[in-house]
């Protein structure tokens, strides 16, 4: 059953890190089935509540499923792997459209604001006691979510979107819980999930956002969250429209028990408007980041909420990092206030890259999905041909099974970069890579 590899330990730490050594280093391959609770015990020597303790852990910790009678074997994409590992080693000399970065050139120069903000903090230091959320951040944020119709709640301020997502999740839910997760999505979201030993139930997507069918069929089965992408979804483009958002509200008031957490991570680089969902549930949480606006490694989230999630939220960053540097925060203030970023002007750019690589793959008929932000989804019928053939023609584009569950083959291209000049070679090499091969005959 586990070909040459042996389980070992004697108790359930030591079975559960033997186990999961093998998963990262590749001698046990994700779908691997694991021996039986009670025939493993007789093997090792060990009572079998002790290998039903290490089998607990190892799903809590996102490393195997169990299905009943089927038994319990190693998840398809374990937490441990990780969907980076399908990254393209991309050669020289070939075209890098695969890493969902933002352009650097529509980024802000952050040098003056770190540089004001750092002799402000030199005058007067931020010390331990001090409040955890810049006052004038707050201020700013909470001007721009009322605009943008988000429910009024506490702020709290994450190290990112993920870290935000992260700490609403644990302050909610327990290993074991089911959470509906958008398929296509954010690989990061799909890996983080199963990580915290929680379950990903996944819903369908359109360029409209998730599918009505698909979120209900999910919280009827049990989900008891919902993580979703509002605009510029990462990878298809999805962008929840008016009439979605609607129907989406509908849904979650017939399940007012489920956890809401929106993810707004493309505010500051979309010419499309917000329809937030939050309102119809008891708990829920609205996300918004500078990263893809601002820079990346400013590390910076607003977070807005219920009381008793934002509350939850704040009470368990005290215990640990204690928060998110004043500093950072200042700086963000700083680039907002002086109006660093032309936030239509960074939109306009990106459809300007977007719109016609759609618009030249329609004409060739192919049809991608690309409806906000930085990226272009595209369905295909052989997804490891696909990116190995683009590689070969001098394109690097990201392998679809980096964001997706259950959800068709794909590739993902970053446009942030693409310019004009390279539109229709692309799309020429796109549906070259695409075509059928030519048909063989055997004598």
């Amino acid at each position: 059953m586990l070909g040459e590899y042996p389980i070992e330990g004697r108790g359930a730490a030591e079975i559960a890190a033997s186990v999961e050594r093998a998963v990262g280093d590749g001698r046990l391959e994700p779908g691997r089935l694991l021996p039986p609770m009670r025939e493993l015990a007789a093997t090792l020597g060990v009572n079998p509540n002790t290998v039903a303790a290490a089998y607990r852990t190892l799903r809590e910790r996102g490393v195997i499923e169990t299905a009943g009678r089927r038994g319990s074997r190693i998840r398809p994409k374990p937490a441990t792997t990780g969907r980076a590992h399908l990254d393209v080693a991309v050669p020289p000399g070939v075209r890098d459209l695969s890493d969902g970065n933002p352009d650097p050139a529509l980024l802000p120069p952050l040098a003056p604001a770190l540089a004001a903000v750092a002799a402000a903090g030199d005058r007067e230091p931020v010390l331990y006691g001090a409040e955890p959320v810049e006052p004038e951040l707050a201020r700013i944020a909470r001007a721009e979510l009322d605009a943008d119709g988000v429910p009024d709640g506490p702020l709290a301020v994450a190290s990112g979107s993920l870290d935000a997502v992260e700490r609403v999740l644990v302050a909610h839910l327990k290993p074991g819980d089911a959470v509906a997760v958008e398929d296509p999505g954010w690989g990061r979201t799909l890996d983080l999930v199963p990580a915290l030993g929680l379950r990903t139930v996944p819903v369908d997507v359109d360029d409209d956002g998730p599918l009505v069918d698909g979120l209900r069929r999910a919280l009827e089965s049990g989900a008891r969250a919902l993580i979703v992408t509002d605009r510029a979804q990462n990878p298809t483009g999805a962008s929840v429209s008016a009439a979605r958002a609607r129907a989406l509200r509908s849904v979650l008031r017939a399940h007012p028990h489920t956890l809401l957490i929106e993810d707004d991570h493309g505010h500051g680089i979309v010419d499309l408007p917000l329809h937030p969902l939050a309102g119809g549930t008891h708990h829920w949480a609205f996300v918004r980041s500078v990263a893809k606006a601002y820079g990346p490694d400013l590390r910076l989230a607003v977070l807005t909420g219920d009381p008793v999630t934002v509350d939850r939220v704040r009470g368990r960053q005290r215990l640990g990092p204690g928060w998110v540097s004043r500093l950072v925060q200042r700086a963000v203030v700083r680039l907002w206030t002086d109006g660093a970023v032309d936030g239509p002007a960074v939109a306009a750019a990106y459809r300007a890259r977007r719109d016609p690589l759609v618009d030249a793959l329609a004409e060739r008929g192919i049809r991608a999905h690309g409806r906000s932000g930085m990226n272009v989804w595209i369905p295909v019928p052989d997804e490891t041909g696909a990116v190995a053939r683009l590689l070969h023609a001098g394109w690097a584009v990201a392998p679809g099974a980096r964001f997706r569950l259950a959800a068709p083959p794909a590739i993902r291209i970053t446009v942030s970069t693409l310019t004009e000049q390279e539109t229709v070679p692309l799309a020429d090499a796109v549906t070259t890579a695409l075509a059928p091969g030519p048909a063989r005959s055997y004598v």
